[in-house]
């Protein structure tokens, strides 16, 4: 099947499955109003592919037939920065802010399958899994943080048993109780990567938390429970909420009730080593960073010129402290450029795969959630006041009212009806939930930041530069005497 068509795709995703929200059971996302814009999207994403002023930047030829460039084992920096311009395409075209887009699976996947043989007697399974995803096309989700239950003790230890496990182990494969979280773009994807995360105990209690399997999204007892939607049901115009209706990727916890996963697509289980060694061993955070990356510059660039259409809407951009502004938006475009320059310039084989330097990204990923809360304070500091009493864009059709906001919502630079158009985007971007959900997920959606921190810390060489210091202060005082 290779690359699929938008429309294959709302086909697929439009089959039956168990998704719970607002208290209702959806089972078509294409046709409900909460999900039918991110999956409107998602089509478009695919569509991308097939356009043939971008089909060779966004696949590759192998046997004769076309791939999706994100599953492609890369050999070479020139490939590697190829794959760099199909990200940017694709992040482009929701402005950054479908983080989830299904290239971030995509380069999670081919990372596990370059380093298939960490996986012993699941090697093989690994391998087909890939090539599975990659020939048909398929969109992906993943999960692997355990219920927020009682953080203070292991999981095998915790009163309540909530947290997925394996309970049961047969000819078929192994049966999966309990839930997961947080599963982004769960509701359209074709399937689900269930995937290790933080350390188990190397205990007996503990061994039927460590696994990792690959299921569809509508296989029997997969249930999602999403958050509720941030699309306005109540909006006056599409056009409020530029952002909302089509970016919603959606959030959602994963319960399997007792749900059978075949041997087949078993990649590991009861290998607690292999677990807590999982993304150590598959280096996939330097692909998945390279894509989140590339998406976070799309997200910083998209910011910048939003601002800069604000301003030479209002005339406000010869002001010097509005300048200063424009100048910490433009700082934040050049540091994620210059962080990606710098991966990809010390980018070493893998696995048998070129991969970037994870360190650069590794940082910029602790910094690039405060620079995002930034953008969108500096974009409702610069709409100030016309933020707070932007109309509706509805306002324009009705007879009551046209005439009115006609005259009175001009800017210096253009007529109502753009200006309007133009607030009503800097609003959805910077004040709204959908703007909310996206500061929370630039937070979070890598893991916790703090844990993270320690963990660059923790993981250092710190003796080199403690020795230079010494050193240092040894030859001054040698010097002295």
């Amino acid at each position: 099947m290779a690359i699929r068509t938008g429309q294959q795709y709302l086909e697929a995703i439009a089959k039956p499955r168990d998704i719970r929200i607002d208290g209702e059971k959806v089972t078509n996302v294409v046709e409900d109003p909460r999900f039918s814009g991110g999956a409107q999207t998602m089509a478009e994403i695919f569509d991308l592919q097939h356009r043939e002023d971008l089909i060779d930047k966004m696949t590759y030829e192998e046997n004769g037939e076309r791939y999706g460039l994100s599953h492609k084992m890369i050999k070479t920096r020139e490939e590697l920065e190829e794959r760099k311009t199909m990200f940017k395409i694709w992040s482009d075209y929701s402005c950054g802010t479908f983080g989830r887009s299904p290239d971030y699976m995509n380069v999670y996947l081919m990372a596990m399958a370059a380093a298939a043989d960490q996986f012993g007697e699941y090697s093989d399974n690994v391998r087909n899994y890939y090539k599975h995803i990659r020939d048909n096309d398929l969109s992906m989700t993943h999960t692997l943080v355990n219920p927020q239950v009682d953080r203070s003790k292991p999981v095998e230890q915790q009163d309540k048993d909530l947290a997925a496990k394996i309970v049961e182990t047969n000819d078929e494969g192994i049966v999966i109780q309990g839930a997961r979280m947080v599963s982004t773009l769960s509701a359209y994807a074709d399937e689900i990567l269930v995937v290790p995360s933080g350390i188990i105990q190397n205990n007996q209690e503990a061994f039927p938390y460590a696994f990792a399997f690959g299921i569809q999204t509508d296989a029997p007892g997969v249930i999602h429970v999403s958050r509720p939607s941030v699309v306005h049901q109540n909006e006056g115009h599409a056009m409020d909420y530029p952002m909302s209706g089509r970016f919603d990727e959606t959030d959602a916890m994963i319960i399997f009730d007792n749900v059978l996963v075949p041997w087949e697509r078993v990649f590991t289980h009861g290998d607690v080593t292999m677990c807590n060694e999982f993304y150590k061993r598959t280096n996939i955070g330097a692909h998945i960073l390279d894509q989140s990356t590339v998406r976070s510059l799309a997200k910083a660039e998209f910011y910048r010129d939003l601002a800069y259409t604000i301003v030479n809407t209002t005339k406000t951009d010869g002001f010097i402290n509005v300048q200063n502004l424009l100048a910490e938006l433009m700082t934040s475009v050049e540091m994620v450029r210059s962080v990606i320059v710098a991966a990809h310039a010390e980018a070493k084989m893998v696995n048998g795969i070129m991969s970037p330097n994870a360190a650069p990204y590794a940082a910029l990923r602790l910094r690039y959630p405060d620079m995002y809360q930034r953008m969108c304070e500096i974009i409702r500091t610069l709409g100030a006041g016309g933020l707070v009493a932007v109309p509706s864009y509805a306002e324009f059709e009705s007879e009551h009212t046209k005439e009115f906001v006609d005259k009175y919502f001009q800017s210096a630079n253009g007529d109502s009806r753009s200006r309007t158009k133009l607030f009503r985007l800097a609003y959805d971007a910077s004040i709204s939930s959908f703007a909310g959900r996206q500061q929370l997920y630039e937070r979070y959606y890598s893991g916790d930041p703090v844990r993270a921190a320690a963990i660059m810390y923790n993981s250092a060489d710190k003796e080199p530069g403690m020795a230079r210091i010494w050193e240092f202060l040894d030859e001054y005082e040698k010097s002295l005497s």
